[in-house]
């Protein structure tokens, strides 16, 4: 995984903003007709194109934000991320901004998103914080020095593990188990590297979901990020501490994402 890079946007392209607001480039003001730039950019305007002051709009595409950021940094490899979209940096749809040495390109700090900058700062800490999602070697789905759990694993909204069929249907929901205390790797001084243990829930459904917690892979998990808020609990200053047992229903939102730390006794 160390020798793979991961990322969303990059200097061509829409910035990540852009990617959520718009279904086509706006190039014209390049002067070539808008014919330059790539016209497939595999965006989703979440239902206005461009700037709308609809409230469920401008909700979606915060959360698809999120989405996308959490979706990156929590993956195993080297993340890369486009400067400014961590500030919600947009060129207005155009996606070839390279003679565009003006409004059009410049960072507005002025009307930086700070929650988003908040919450990508906080991502950027976590993943720093646990080597479980900086692994230097791939998962073998399988138990490590054999004992224990497997190194990862995966399961439906039943809380049942996947199957082969599983795989093959279409399906807008999964839940993987990260286990901290299977990392092959060691240390730089050759220790044995141990981290906290994690359940992430992801869901592309557009109607809430829920998903019944495994029972085999720990008792309690404490709420760690879930990308249908703005902030995760730990930086929100209106959040309360939020526990689920093993076997306990656990509620996703249209779109989301719920990241659980398991607690050990």
């Amino acid at each position: 995984p160390k020798a793979s890079i991961n990322f969303v946007t990059a200097h061509d392209g829409f910035t990540l903003t852009d990617l959520v607001s718009y279904n086509q480039k706006h190039n014209e003001a390049n002067g070539e007709g808008n014919c330059d730039g790539e016209s497939h950019n595999r965006s989703w305007n979440c239902g206005v194109e461009g700037p709308t002051d609809d409230p469920a709009v401008l909700e979606l595409r915060a959360r698809q934000r999120r989405n996308f950021l959490t979706t990156m940094l929590l993956s195993q490899g080297v993340p890369m991320l486009l400067g400014g979209d961590e500030l919600g940096r947009t060129q207005g749809g155009n996606n070839n901004g390279y003679c565009q040495d003006n409004e059009v390109s410049w960072y507005d700090w002025a009307g930086a998103d700070t929650a988003l900058l908040e919450f990508t700062r906080w991502l950027v800490q976590f993943r720093r914080a646990h080597p479980a999602f900086r692994r230097r070697r791939w998962f073998q789905g399988r138990a490590i020095r054999g004992k224990g759990l497997a190194d990862i694993a995966w399961f439906r909204t039943d809380g049942e593990d996947m199957s082969d069929d599983d795989w093959r249907v279409s399906a807008t929901t999964l839940g993987m188990f990260l286990n901290g205390e299977a990392l092959a790797s060691p240390g730089p001084r050759g220790e044995q590297v141990v981290d906290d243990s994690f359940i992430l829930l992801l869901s592309a459904h557009f109607e809430p979901v829920s998903f019944r917690l495994p029972t085999s892979w720990g008792e309690r998990w404490e709420l760690m990020l879930d990308t249908a808020d703005p902030l995760p609990p730990e930086i929100d200053p209106h959040a309360e501490t939020t526990m689920h047992k093993a076997g306990e229903v656990v509620e996703l939102g249209p779109r989301s994402m719920v990241l659980l730390r398991r607690l050990d006794d």
